[in-house]
């Protein structure tokens, strides 16, 4: 968990957006390799096109511009994703029998114990706070981090990891119609059709498979006569 959030500081630092969010969005695709390496759980076909679709979607969406990227960038982009995969994929096996709450603020304190013996010794004390960088702070603490990981721990325990990655697609949408909304980006043909393949990976890859319909018990007797 601390290594993850450091490289996707570093990443976010090195990379621009769209294509840190593209190479991020690969974590749909991963979750569901790491589900059935570690798990066992071989992924549906459904699952698979789904996460190709949506992968598909983002970089249609946010564009993959990749000429110039700064190594050390992509890098960290994907290091954070093969992280957080597996630690989604392991927070499965070990972590079913406990509540969200519990799991998610003892991985976030023992994430944090981590890093702050290398952040005093490599940054130093933290910076003097204004009011608008302690209103930041506090939301990417509580709201952004603490609030975001209960719920997604939550749907952890609730969906399979393959379903939960390509659900997390919706990550650089979110980001799209916000600065659509908020400030006011432009929102064109490819980010509709982006979108648009989003949704439809989505919608592929969280579905619940289908159960074999039941035998009617009109039919039952005939076919036991017949074995």
């Amino acid at each position: 968990m601390g290594g993850f959030f450091v490289l996707v500081y570093v990443a976010g630092q090195r990379l621009p957006s769209s294509l840190a969010a593209t190479l991020m969005s690969a974590s749909a695709a991963c979750m569901l390799l790491f589900a059935w390496l570690l798990l066992h759980r071989r992924p549906r076909a459904a699952a698979v096109v789904g996460a190709a679709v949506g992968l598909v979607g983002v970089a249609v969406m946010l564009g993959f511009d990749a000429e110039g990227a700064d190594a050390w960038g992509v890098a960290a982009s994907l290091g954070a994703m093969v992280a957080s995969s597996i630690g989604f994929v392991l927070t499965v096996r070990w972590g079913s029998d406990v509540p969200a709450l519990p799991m998610t603020a003892w991985q976030l304190i023992g994430g944090s114990l981590v890093l702050l013996p290398v952040a005093v010794l490599v940054e130093g004390g933290p910076p003097a706070m204004t009011v608008p960088s302690a209103l930041g702070f506090a939301y990417l603490t509580l709201v952004a981090t603490a609030l975001a990981y209960v719920a997604w721990f939550s749907g952890l325990r609730r969906l399979s990891p393959g379903a939960v990655g390509v659900i997390g697609l919706l990550n650089p949408v979110t980001g799209v119609v916000l600065g659509v909304v908020v400030a006011g980006e432009a929102f064109g043909l490819p980010q509709g059709i982006g979108v648009a393949l989003v949704l439809i990976g989505i919608v592929l890859g969280a579905a619940p498979p289908r159960r074999p319909r039941e035998v009617s018990a009109a039919v039952r007797p005939a076919l036991h006569s017949r074995t």
